[in-house]
């Protein structure tokens, strides 16, 4: 793990020393290289046992496939915000990369650690550099109270996770997520122990978010910059899933009997969310509430733990994080030209830019799932989960489907096909943006070329 965690440190001096004239196009070709290396961790099914260990760090079949998500993630990150930065100051460019950097690291840690308080510790890190990036460097003043709200809503719902953490710790006298899955602990229904793993698992619920605890997650995709919407749309939400995969074997007996109320809540979310996306008037809101809706699926899907449900809800992750950051990009491209997000203003862009449109029309078939997409393999894999649990289920997924593919194809039809305003001349769009869309795409359609890279059934 050092080979992938030494180079990203490194980029910090790099950036500091770099000269101004190379600064993005060293820094995106390096991170990209780095990118193009972790591809190697994945195996073919993926191994279902930890690999690249030491005593602390280490992969497998859950925390590989949103590694690698997370260290393409930055060289995209860079190349979406150089327009952005382009009136800053050098200072504030390099401290803008240096706060990426960090940011990554710390998912790295997160994603490969063995060690439930080191990954407490590093959940609670990423926390920071998110922040910052949305604080700084976003748009509007109402940044701060995003900010704010993203802040006591994580923190608020991680401490219980931690007096959790110690009490397991207290108990068994390590915390390795190697061992702990292979003694039963046998967790009595007792008032105590359903606390404890109400607070195991509130903390993720946050973080996904589940319906109801989501209010800090519209004002924080609205108000960051593209660089921060993109890493939260396809990495840091993702770690509320990826913490209830790896507490739930932990927690087994208990999660039987408990789980109920959570599922019928996230399956109601997804609708209520979706519904909601149908009367929002602005672009980037719309896409944030769309997040919740998906992640809803995966919320039921980690919480029923089937070996079906754990991989639909991987393929769902990866899927999701690629198209919602690539949506995030495409609406951020409309921003840049229009300076507004309402979809009454920015309509009819067809004719002014073509090529775009193909790329929204990618972008939102993606997004409501259509065959052959990698998309609807996990929409289906989690479904069929979810019927098989209870059959009721399907009226609420198939509600969110359709729902799903209405406010998807609104998108598309109000800023594309609509007709255009007179007011707006934009400029062409340019190469770099190009690139970075295609960088979302090619991911897409490899893994639904060769969807057995995220399969370990």
């Amino acid at each position: 793990m050092l080979k992938l965690l030494l180079p990203i440190l490194m980029l910090v001096p790099t950036v500091l020393i770099i000269k101004p004239q190379f600064l993005f196009t060293s820094f995106i070709t390096y991170t990209l290289l780095i990118a193009t290396l972790t591809s190697h961790y994945l195996n073919s099914p993926l191994n279902l046992k930890f690999h690249h260990m030491n005593t602390l760090l280490g992969l497998d079949y859950i925390s590989t496939p949103l590694l690698i998500l997370s260290t393409w993630l930055l060289p995209l990150m860079a190349m979406a915000s150089q327009h952005h930065l382009t009136n800053e100051p050098i200072t504030r460019k390099r401290s803008f990369l240096m706060t990426a950097t960090l940011l990554q690291l710390t998912l790295v840690m997160t994603f490969s650690t063995m060690n439930l308080i080191l990954f407490y510790i590093m959940f609670e890190a990423t926390l920071i550099p998110t922040l910052i990036l949305i604080t700084r460097w976003g748009n509007q003043t109402e940044r701060l109270n995003a900010g704010t709200y993203f802040m006591f809503y994580t923190l608020i719902g991680s401490l219980p996770l931690l007096i959790a953490l110690l009490i397991m710790y207290s108990k068994n006298h390590h915390m390795t997520t190697l061992i702990m899955p292979m003694i039963n602990l046998n967790l009595p229904m007792t008032w105590s122990n359903t606390m404890m793993w109400l607070a195991c698992i509130l903390a993720f619920m946050i973080k996904m978010p589940l319906y109801g605890l989501h209010l800090w997650l519209p004002k924080a995709h609205v108000e960051a910059p593209i660089a921060g919407s993109m890493i939260l749309a396809a990495v840091l939400l993702k770690l509320g899933g990826y913490g209830i995969m790896r507490l739930t074997p932990i927690l087994m007996p208990i999660t039987k009997v408990n789980y109920l109320p959570f599922i019928i809540l996230a399956l109601w979310g997804m609708i209520m969310t979706s519904t909601i996306c149908l009367r929002q008037t602005d672009l980037k809101s719309i896409i944030a509430y769309s997040s919740i809706s998906h992640m809803g699926l995966v919320t039921a899907a980690t919480l029923i733990h089937t070996p079906w449900s754990i991989t639909g809800a991987m393929i769902m992750m990866i899927a999701h994080g690629l198209t919602s950051s690539l949506l995030f990009c495409l609406a951020n491209t409309n921003y840049e030209r229009t300076h507004t997000r309402t979809l009454m203003i920015t309509r009819g862009l067809q004719m002014m830019l073509p090529l775009m449109t193909t790329w929204w029309l990618m972008a939102s078939l993606s997004n409501l799932a259509l065959p052959p997409t990698i998309n609807l393999m996990g929409e289906l894999m989690i479904i069929s989960s979810l019927f098989n649990w209870s059959s009721f289920s399907l009226i609420l997924t198939g509600l969110t489907t359709l729902f799903t593919a209405t406010y998807s194809l609104y998108i598309f039809l109000m800023t594309q096909r609509n007709k255009m305003s007179k007011q707006l001349m934009l400029p062409p769009s340019y190469t770099r943006e190009h690139l970075l869309l295609i960088l979302h795409l090619i991911p897409l359609l490899l893994l639904i070329t060769t969807p057995k890279m995220l399969l370990y059934t």
